[in-house]
Order: C-alpha cells, then sequence, then structure tokens
C-alpha cells in the first residue's frame, strides 16, 4: 500500500509516499480502509521534527474514516464492513492515517456519523476529543463565563459548542473577521485578536497558545486550560491550571458523533487533496487563515 511518510525532518517537500506492507492488526485491534484523514498542525511539527525521532522512518496522520477491512482476535462489537472514525495516537509511529490503510486499537474507534460524509466526519476525532476534553478540564458551573481564545479554528470552533451545550457563557476570541461565525456557533461575546475582554473570566480555553496573556484575563481562583503539554503558564493568583492531552477514547469520540448527528456539532472542511498530493495538502497547512480541516482522501 502507499503511506505518507518522512525520513528527514523538514518542510512539506520531504513529506514522501512510500510502498510498504499493508499492517495486520493484533488481539484487541481492527484494520481500516482509509477513506479520508485529516491534516493537522501537529503532522506540520512532526514532520519538522519537533518531537524527535531522527534516523526513522516516520508516518504522518492521526485522524481517519473509513471502514473496518479486518477484525483482529479478541474484538468484539465490530465487523468487517462497519463504518467508522477513530484517533491514531502518537507522535513517532512507524505509519499514520495517512495511508491506504491503518490499524487501530478497537478501543480507538467509533461508528462514524451518518449525516455527514467520511470527508467531513475525518476532521472530527483529533479536534473534537482535544476540544472535548479540554472543556471537561475547565471544570466549570453552568452559567460560568469562559473566554475560548483561537475560536475560529478547527479545535476552538469545536470547544465552543461544547462549551455552550455545557452551559457555560463563552466569549470568543478571533480575527474581527470572523465575529460573525463564531456568534453563529453560539457565542455571545467576542474579542477581537489584540484585545483583551472587558472583565476577568472564570476561565480561559486557550487554543490560540497565548499563554500568560491569556492567564491574565483569568479571575483570581479561576482556571487556565492549554492545549499543548508543557506550554502552560505558571499558576498565579491561585488559578488552577491544566493542560490538555488528547486521549483515543473511542466512547468519547462516540458521544461526539451522537452530537454530529443530532445537528448539535458542526464540523468544517477547507480543502481535500487526493493522497498522492500529500505534500501539497501540507504545504496548504501553513497557508495563513485556513479555515477548517484539510482532508485527505485514498
Amino acid at each position: 500500500m502507499l503511506a505518507a511518510v518522512v525520513t528527514e525532518f523538514g518542510g512539506p517537500e520531504q513529506v514522501e509516499l512510500a510502498e510498504v506492507p499493508v499492517p495486520r492488526p493484533a488481539a484487541g485491534q481492527v484494520r481500516i480502509r482509509v477513506r479520508a484523514a485529516g491534516v493537522n498542525p501537529v503532522d506540520g511539527a512532526v514532520r519538522g521534527g519537533v518531537f524527535g525521532g531522527a534516523g526513522q522512518r516516520i508516518g504522518l496522520g492521526w485522524e481517519v474514516a473509513g471502514e473496518i477491512d479486518t477484525v483482529g482476535a479478541d474484538v468484539t462489537g465490530w465487523s468487517r464492513g462497519d463504518r467508522v472514525v477513530g484517533l491514531h495516537h502518537g507522535m513517532v509511529k512507524p505509519l499514520g492515517t495517512h495511508a491506504e490503510y491503518v490499524v487501530l486499537d478497537a478501543t480507538a474507534v467509533a461508528a462514524a456519523p451518518t449525516t455527514v460524509d467520511a470527508v467531513a466526519a475525518a476532521g472530527l476525532p483529533l479536534g473534537g476529543l482535544t476540544a472535548g476534553r479540554a472543556v471537561d478540564l475547565l471544570g466549570l458551573a453552568p452559567g460560568s463565563s469562559v473566554l475560548i481564545t483561537g475560536a475560529a479554528g478547527v479545535v476552538g470552533g469545536l470547544a465552543v459548542q461544547l462549551a455552550v451545550r455545557a452551559g457555560l457563557v463563552v466569549t470568543a476570541l478571533a480575527g474581527a473577521q470572523d465575529e460573525a461565525f463564531v456568534r453563529s456557533l453560539g457565542a455571545t461575546g467576542f474579542v477581537p485578536r489584540g484585545a483583551a475582554p472587558a472583565g476577568p473570566v472564570d476561565g480561559v480555553l486557550d487554543a490560540a497558545v497565548l499563554g500568560e496573556a491569556a492567564l491574565s484575563f483569568v479571575r483570581d481562583g479561576g482556571v487556565y486550560v492549554g492545549l499543548i503539554p508543557h506550554h502552560a503558564p505558571a499558576a498565579e493568583r491561585g488559578i488552577r491550571v491544566e493542560e490538555q492531552e488528547v486521549e483515543a477514547d473511542g466512547a468519547h469520540l462516540a458521544r461526539l458523533v451522537s452530537l454530529v448527528d443530532a445537528g448539535a456539532l458542526t464540523l468544517r472542511v477547507s480543502q481535500t487533496f487526493p493522497l498522492g498530493e500529500v505534500a501539497k495538502a501540507h504545504a496548504h497547512l501553513g497557508t495563513p487563515g485556513v479555515r477548517g480541516r484539510i482532508i485527505l482522501t485514498a
């Protein structure tokens, strides 16, 4: 099969399609015929060597939508042909979801949404699980105020919707041109990028990784949730600081799928590329102002 890999770190030109053996599922795993796979900023970071792995062949891709092709031993509840979405967690791995087939733990997949196609569904696992866990980590009671930075991005936009659903009063921080969009997701307040909210908030979900600047918007004793491990600012003024780390959680993913099918969670696709143009997809990843997930189709 064909799979997108890097053997040397660098820019999009380092991404290559390699012919590799089709992986075989072990006990507790399923093999998925990939129909669509999301391209994420973390893929660019892996490609650039942020997480190490020099001298190895590193596979790219975390998100997948497709059909189960083979079921490994000791797997129940899944059959060949089932349409699924899943998350392939891991920074440095020999194969990712940017391939024709991928093997995942059965616990990392969920039935695919029935109301959207595979292209849209492929953008749910990483962004949805990241946003969902971040909202959970806020731990705020309904009616509490939260500022979400980077609210027009994939993760930020999902976080706005999930926070509103949790009963939080959301103020979105994004580019001025995105005000109407983030309000359409349920944000009742808006702060243009570079400005500060009118007053302190109970919590910040920092999808834009503003760090100390975002922490300064939180009231004494509030909460700050960062999305990149080991990048959160130091706690101060009694503020609880949390660092979200995504997990491959099929049960949580199933709950997000149910929200998509209920029309309560909107997924956005920016552009699609065939697997053979994966390097072009990576180049597009660095384009300013991209709104929605970049998707590879296989």
